[in-house]
C-alpha cells in the first residue's frame, strides 16, 4: 500500500507542482501546525458569550484527537513518513519529526470545522474550505500519505459528531447549575 500510494504523491507533485502553490501551501499548512490555529480560534470563541458553546465544542473536539491522534494512534501504528521511504519525494518543508498515520493536521482540522459547521453554517462552510485546504497541503507537501489525510478527515469528523453529544450534555449541566444558583 506504501508504494501504491508514493506513486499518487509522484502523481500529484507532477501534475500541481508550481512556484505559486510551493509558495502557498506552506504557510497553509503551518496553520495546522500543533493544532495552534484552532485552539486559539477556541479560545476566542469561548470568550464570546454568543460563540461560547461553539468554542466548548471545538476545545472538546480537539481533545479527543489529541488523545486519539497523538497518545493513541500515531505510536501505535507506527508508520514512517512518504519521504522516509522514498527519498525521491522534494520536500519544501521541514519535514515532521513525528509519525504519519494519522494526519494530525487533517484531523485537528475537520475536528475544529466539523464542529463550527454544526453550531454555524455559514461560518463552518469556511472553515471546512480551510480544513481541506490544510489536508490538501499536507499531501501536496508530501509529508503523508494520502491515507493518512483522509483518516484524518473521517477521524476529526467522527471527533467533532461525538465532542457534540459531550458538549450538549456539559451545557446543559452548566446551565442547571445556573438556574439553581439563580
Amino acid at each position: 500500500m506504501n508504494w501504491f500510494e508514493i506513486s499518487l504523491l509522484h502523481r500529484l507533485h507532477d501534475a500541481l507542482a508550481c512556484p505559486f502553490l510551493d509558495a502557498v501551501m506552506p504557510p497553509v499548512t503551518f496553520l495546522g501546525e500543533g493544532g495552534a490555529f484552532w485552539i486559539a480560534l477556541a479560545l476566542v470563541l469561548l470568550l464570546i458569550p454568543k460563540t461560547r458553546k461553539t468554542g466548548m465544542h471545538v476545545g472538546i473536539a480537539l481533545l479527543v484527537g489529541l488523545i486519539l491522534c497523538n497518545l493513541i494512534l500515531k505510536p501505535l501504528v507506527g508508520r514512517i513518513r512518504p519521504y522516509d521511504l522514498d527519498p525521491t519525494l522534494s520536500l519544501i518543508v521541514a519535514p515532521p519529526r513525528d509519525l504519519s498515520f494519522p494526519s494530525g493536521h487533517a484531523m485537528a482540522a475537520f475536528e475544529s470545522a466539523v464542529s463550527i459547521f454544526l453550531h454555524d453554517r455559514r461560518w463552518g462552510t469556511a472553515a471546512l474550505v480551510l480544513a481541506a485546504t490544510i489536508a490538501f497541503s499536507r499531501l501536496y507537501l508530501t509529508v503523508h500519505y494520502p491515507t493518512d489525510v483522509l483518516t484524518g478527515i473521517v477521524l476529526g469528523t467522527a471527533a467533532a459528531f461525538f465532542a457534540a453529544w459531550v458538549t450538549e450534555r456539559v451545557w446543559d449541566r452548566i446551565r442547571e447549575k445556573r438556574g439553581k444558583d439563580a
